[in-house]
């Protein structure tokens, strides 16, 4: 069984490193504090030896710290970083340093300018001097930047490891400073690292998303062994960002593992932190993006429909409240869409309305979202109410008078000719159809309801609503509605929308 992942946040260091406007220290506390409301067990607070501010930062922060929660602070494998992070970070109940040096052929060479064996020793002494200044309890993490280009000297790494462990590191990180290639060539040498090493040294990883693999390198070195796993808010970082942190919780979350992070708090986190970086989420980010619930395909549309109520959604990867967002899935109008979202749009807006009703209107609204794109509710509205309550076609209905109980006349016109004609019957509705059937216009009721509808769902003035199914001489069936303030024309008027939906069937 794997342990439980160990969530250590680089929001602070190396995600505030890369904002072109980085934060002071109170906006850093602000985030500390979201940090500690997500339940982060670790916290990198930055880089002491950078500048005043940012050891004054780590400073603050290690006072503040929770007495269960991890405070580090990074420094080069140099003494003056490494004595500034201590003094740095001394007030936390948890403080840990973080040092770092190069040893990919490539940096040791052009970069560093040094032999292997002299990045070594440099690295051996660092930590020994670490842990000389902390005393044998020394709570330290040791990185080899640029650990995804070392296939060619994999093995001169771990021999690196195996003796800065010797010297007093706890914690082994392996970053890919720089995503380069696949990530399955990354996940294989941190899997040679976590078997050539002790069990109880802990694997760290640190991934950067330069081709966009960083989330996947995590969750996937997780399971190879790296239980620490460097991530940020946002996945803010250098260049193409760091491990976005809600994408990796998410993704074990579903894998079936214990996350111990309170994941309702992803969503109004990310709102923040991308107010407070000046970073605006994009469109299509996974998870917490304005359009990661949205669906525009017919198809997708009804499927989430059809389970939306249920935790698992056939097109979603998880239920929104998980991540506390309080939107639902978002069903967008465009020539792509079907009658089941069509449908849904209108209902959650509180109309009556029904399937059959929105396959009738579907090609309506398909073609006007050809002419403007994805439509607005309020458009789709107004086609409904247009479509719904005023068909237009050949009938139109001019008037009904009852002149005595049970006899009305009705006045109309079809194809422009105008008519007028006396229908006696239980009523306006059986009254309409009798004076029409002399007319030769004969139709069959097979359903009728009447309700009162609120003025604020159908509009100032409509407080009645008739809804009557006809069948057409074809044998079809058709549902139409008809709305006013007078109850008997809001009958007849459902009777003509009927008419010319019938009408347009043949």
């Amino acid at each position: 069984m794997e342990k439980q992942p160990f969530f250590y946040d680089i929001t602070l260091r190396d995600g505030n490193q890369s904002l072109k406007r980085p934060w002071n220290i109170n906006e850093k506390e602000y985030i500390f504090n979201l940090l500690m409301n997500l339940k982060i067990p670790a916290v990198e607070a930055g880089f002491p030896a950078s500048s005043e501010m940012d050891f004054d930062t780590c400073r603050r922060l290690a006072e503040i710290s929770p007495e269960n929660v991890t405070i580090s602070a990074l420094a080069r494998t140099v003494e003056n970083d490494i004595i500034k992070a201590i003094e740095a970070i001394q007030p936390a109940k948890k403080p840990r340093i973080h040092t770092f040096i190069a040893m990919s052929p490539f940096n040791m060479k052009y970069v560093l300018n040094k032999r292997p064996d002299e990045v070594q020793k440099i690295a051996i002494e660092a930590v020994e001097f670490v842990k000389s200044k902390l005393g044998k309890h020394a709570d330290i993490e040791f990185s080899a930047e640029h650990f995804g280009d070392c296939f060619e000297n994999i093995d001169f790494v771990i021999d690196s490891f195996k003796k800065v462990i010797k010297a007093g590191a706890t914690t082994i990180n392996l970053p890919n400073t720089v995503e380069r290639t696949r990530m399955k060539d990354f996940t294989d040498l941190v899997e040679k690292v976590y078997n050539a090493l002790p069990k109880d040294i802990s694997i760290s990883v640190h991934c950067h998303n330069d081709l966009g693999m960083a989330t996947a390198a995590t969750v996937e070195s997780y399971f190879s062994g790296a239980v620490q796993l460097e991530c940020a808010l946002n996945g803010l970082g250098e260049r193409a960002g760091n491990t976005n942190f809600y994408e990796v919780a998410v993704a074990l979350h579903n894998s079936g593992v214990d996350v111990p992070i309170d994941l309702s708090k992803i969503y109004e986190t990310a709102l923040i932190v991308s107010d407070m970086s000046q970073i605006s989420i994009y469109e299509k980010a996974p998870i917490i993006g304005p359009e990661a619930l949205a669906h525009r395909s017919g198809i997708h549309q009804d499927g989430a429909v059809k389970t939306k109520d249920m935790e698992k959604g056939a097109y979603r990867a998880i239920h929104p409240s998980l991540i506390g967002r309080k939107d639902d899935e978002k069903l967008g109008i465009t020539s792509q869409s079907g009658k089941t979202a069509i449908y849904e749009i209108i209902t959650r807006a509180g109309y009556p309305f029904t399937l059959q009703e929105a396959e009738r209107i579907t090609p309506i609204i398909k073609e006007a979202a050809e002419k403007a794109g994805e439509l607005p509710t309020c458009t789709i509205i107004d086609i409904y109410f247009k479509e719904i309550f005023n068909v237009k076609g050949a009938f139109h209905f001019e008037k009904l008078e009852k002149i005595k109980e049970n006899d009305y006349i009705l006045d109309f016109t079809h194809n422009n000719e105008s008519f007028e004609t006396e229908g006696k019957g239980n009523g306006p509705i059986d009254a309409c159809l009798n004076a029409l059937k002399t007319f030769g216009f004969e139709q069959k009721l097979i359903h009728y309801e009447q309700k009162a509808i609120d003025d604020d769902i159908l509009g100032a003035g409509a407080t009645a609503m008739t809804v009557i199914k006809l069948e057409a001489p074809n044998g079809k069936t058709v549902i139409a509605r008809g709305r006013d303030e007078n109850t008997a024309e809001a009958n007849v008027k459902a009777i003509f929308n009927g008419l010319n939906i019938i009408s347009k069937m043949n």
